[in-house]
């Protein structure tokens, strides 16, 4: 269970999400972001691919995280979700909100 971070080399940071993300993790995935961002990261792709379940808190956190990527100019994609999790955004309508790509590959072909 845990976070990380790549650097693909046209500056984007692709996190990767290993497990869960619940409300005992979801402060280190904000605080990876955000140190990132303070870095003067702008594009971010989170990858579900070894994802299975989402908590409320984790959905709020990934809320949190697009709106401040946003006020600094950068753009947040989700990528990898499974079945479970994309009907989980429908359902949440939060496929509305975020960039949802099936790999990490096509999250970064889009920027």
């Amino acid at each position: 269970m845990g976070f990380t971070l790549n650097k693909d080399p046209r500056g984007a940071v692709i996190v990767g999400v290993d497990g869960q993300l619940i409300v005992g993790n979801r402060q280190e995935l904000k605080q990876k972001v955000l140190d990132a961002l303070e870095g003067g990261t702008r594009r971010f792709v989170i990858d579900f691919t070894k994802t299975g379940y989402i908590d409320s808190s984790g959905l709020g956190v990934l809320v949190s995280l697009s709106k401040k990527v946003r006020e600094q100019g950068g753009e947040l994609r989700l990528a990898g979700l499974n079945e479970d999790l994309q009907t989980l955004f429908e359902l949440t309508k939060l496929d509305t909100l975020f960039a949802i790509a099936k790999t990490p590959a096509e999250a970064l072909a889009a920027f």
